[in-house]
C-alpha cells in the first residue's frame, strides 16, 4: 500500500495550506483515511479522518475548526486543508488509511510524511 503525501512547506501564522495524499483506488475504497502529525520527540498525534463513504469526518479537539479533511474520488486522493494555522501546528504530517479511528495508532498503512513550518 502506498501513501504519497504532498504539499507542506514554510508559512506564516495564519496562513493556509492543503495537504494531499495519493493512493492506489483500491486502498481509497477499502479504507478510512486520515492525517497524523508528530513533532521531532513527541509522540504521534490524532489530526483528522475520514471514513470511507466520506460521510463521516473527525478531528483532534485541539485543532478548533481550523482543519477540514476531504477525498476526491475521482482522483483516489485525500486533502486535509489547514486554516489559520499557528506555530505549534509545525510538524511532518502523515497520511493513514486502514480502519476509521481517531487513535493513531490504529492505522494500518503509513505515508512517508511531509514537514509543515509555521512562522512566527
Amino acid at each position: 500500500v502506498q501513501l504519497q503525501a504532498s504539499g507542506g512547506g514554510l508559512v506564516q501564522a495564519g496562513d493556509s495550506l492543503r495537504l494531499s495524499c495519493a493512493t492506489s483506488g483500491r486502498t481509497f475504497s477499502a479504507s478510512a483515511m486520515g492525517w497524523s502529525r508528530q513533532v521531532p520527540g513527541k509522540e504521534r498525534e490524532f489530526v483528522a479522518a475520514i471514513s470511507r463513504s466520506g460521510i463521516n469526518t473527525y478531528y483532534a479537539d485541539s485543532l478548533e475548526g481550523r482543519f477540514a479533511i476531504s477525498k476526491d474520488k475521482a482522483k483516489n486522493t485525500v486533502y486535509l486543508q489547514m486554516n489559520s494555522l499557528k506555530p505549534e501546528d509545525t510538524a511532518v504530517y502523515y497520511c493513514v488509511a486502514g480502519p476509521l479511528s481517531m487513535r493513531t495508532n490504529d492505522y494500518d498503512y503509513w505515508g512517508q510524511g511531509t514537514l509543515v513550518t509555521v512562522s512566527s
